[in-house]
């Protein structure tokens, strides 16, 4: 009796060990996947902080070239963090004549459809950068 006890508290079982590495084999899954999405997410928002940054810089520059810009839109393209990046500047009368809305949107230079970054800011006599 007692050599029966013994082998019954011995170990494991070979359908318990399977079922063990099965549970292991699907949560590793899981956070590989998770992993993964984690690194595309990654390089999304550095695209997006990239294009934030040039945002900023072209309406810091555009104050600073003119205190009162003339309404229109303009557009151009410049190297930026070892990459291409095409921006968008549109510059609108507000309802006081003397501030202007200025408009920034910075676009991959690959894919034009949807602006990565957009930002506005002002600009005007009665405005200081």
């Amino acid at each position: 009796m007692r050599a029966e006890l013994r082998r019954r508290v011995g170990g494991f079982t070979l359908i318990e060990v399977l079922v063990g590495l099965l549970v292991l084999a699907l949560a590793l899954l899981a956070l590989t996947r998770t992993a993964a999405s984690q690194v595309q997410n990654f390089g999304a928002l550095r695209e997006r902080t990239l294009a934030g940054w040039l945002a900023q810089d072209v309406l810091a520059e555009t104050r600073l070239a003119t205190h009162f810009p003339a309404a229109g839109s303009s557009s151009g393209q410049r190297q930026f963090a070892g990459r291409q990046w095409r921006w968008e500047l549109d510059v609108q009368p507000t309802d006081v004549s003397s501030i202007r809305r200025l408009n920034v949107r910075v676009f991959s230079a690959e894919d034009r459809a949807a602006p990565l970054a957009e930002i506005d800011g002002f600009a005007g006599e009665d405005v200081q950068p």
